[in-house]
């Protein structure tokens, strides 16, 4: 059997054209390398024929999603958020327009199917207030990815394992579990403020309108469906474990560079862009070089594939962020990069483009990009956990097995 196949051969196994397979390359879906003479491109067979099956797993997977990952096809059902026409929905409710308008607490509210009274109610964590304050204090100089990855498991070593045993138990827990990731990340005591107000007051940020960006990203950082922290989550959750626990796992997977980690990726962009003496050039080069196999999308920041037309959380987040931005601040470079990218590649910015924005003219400090995606990600999170407990399901996937194996 042939262990390479031309652009022909490898496009007809996959049922796309020749120009679908170059796209396939430049995303770094499939890898190319040239023949002996230099003049053609030659595909792996084997990894031609791994995609050729995901791409039949994902055809069928629509058609048996009662299966929900146990012991079945990769689908999971769920009545929590909706992607589809370039819009984002929270249990049918706009996320742009709650953006607008509401708090993360009313969202969660909405996530967690309760009334905002509800949470507003919760008890404060059963943790004493001195010995939180000693574990910030051992803590303080650490990033705030791990204070929250340390103090959440410390927490929760000194809590009743109440999670699971009765709605008000999850309610009361969850709000804990919030309160104390937002205190953690921000190194504060915990508090029922509003989660805006709290990372307000951290960041020395008085102006109204301001305020109501941080407001507005923690909503539209809330929920998205299954990507990989949430998906991390709910198999956590599915074994029984404490809810501690599952977001600690949540946390750990959104801090990887093609997830929430993708924000300083972004501030990295921004630094080099207003470098460079010429912006087209600079990204000239850099396309180049991300086409040729480099790490990641087309520009960290840009093109997300379940909004093909543009992501609607990022057009809100900025058009909230160019009406309060501070005089002298670099808002005009935020777009001008973004306007820059669109006419060289037609891609648009995303939620981290947004964040990193946010942190770049509001003058935050590094890294709080972020924590927004984290403090306003774990709503969701516990969401899914709450949906994940109400199925009692383990989730458990079977693997493809591609190796070598002796016949007998």
């Amino acid at each position: 059997m042939a262990t390479t196949l031309t652009a022909t051969e490898a496009a007809a196994l996959l049922g796309v054209s020749v120009p679908t397979l170059y796209a396939y390359v430049s995303r770094g879906m499939l890898h190319s390398s040239p023949d002996a003479h230099g003049k053609h491109r030659l595909y792996d067979a084997a990894e031609v024929r791994r995609l050729a099956h995901r791409k039949a797993d994902g055809k069928r997977a629509g058609k048996v999603a009662q299966k929900v990952l146990d012991w079945g096809v990769p689908v999971l059902e769920s009545s929590i958020t909706l992607i589809a026409d370039g819009r984002l929905l929270y249990r049918g409710h706009d996320a742009v327009e709650l953006a607008r308008t509401a708090s993360l607490e009313e969202v969660a509210a909405l996530l967690w199917e309760c009334s905002p009274r509800r949470l507003a109610e919760a008890p404060p964590a059963p943790l004493g207030a001195a010995q939180w304050a000693a574990w910030l204090k051992l803590w303080g100089d650490s990033t705030p990815l791990d204070r929250a990855l340390v103090l959440l498991p410390a927490a929760a070593a000194q809590m009743p394992r109440v999670w699971a045993q009765g709605r008000d138990a999850q309610l009361d827990t969850a709000c804990t579990v919030m309160r104390l990731l937002a205190a953690s990340m921000i190194s504060a005591a915990a508090s029922n403020e509003p989660m805006h107000r709290q990372l307000a007051a951290a960041w020395g940020i008085r102006n109204r309108q301001q305020m109501g960006v941080l407001r507005a990203a923690l909503v539209a950082c809330a929920d998205h469906e299954l990507n990989a922290s949430t998906f991390t989550v709910r198999c956590i959750t599915s074994t029984g474990t404490h809810l501690f626990g599952a977001v600690a796992g949540g946390l750990a997977a959104l801090s990887g560079p093609r997830h929430g980690g993708e924000t300083v990726r972004v501030a990295a962009l921004f630094d080099e862009a207003a470098r460079a003496p010429h912006l087209d050039r600079f990204l000239a080069t850099r396309l180049a070089r991300d086409e040729q196999g480099g790490y990641g999308a087309i520009l960290s920041g840009f093109g997300h594939t379940l909004y093909p037309h543009g992501d609607p959380r990022a057009r809100v987040l900025l058009e909230l962020l160019t009406e309060c931005a501070p005089a002298r601040s670099p808002i005009a470079e935020v777009h001008a990069l973004a306007r820059a990218v669109r006419e060289t590649s037609g891609a648009e910015p995303t939620l981290d483009y947004a964040l990193a924005s946010i942190e770049r003219v509001l003058g935050l400090p590094a890294g709080s990009a972020f924590t927004l995606f984290a403090v306003g990600r774990v709503v969701g999170w516990i969401a899914h956990a709450m949906e994940q407990i109400a199925d009692g399901r383990l989730i458990r996937p079977r693997a493809r097995y591609i190796g070598d194996y002796e016949a007998e």
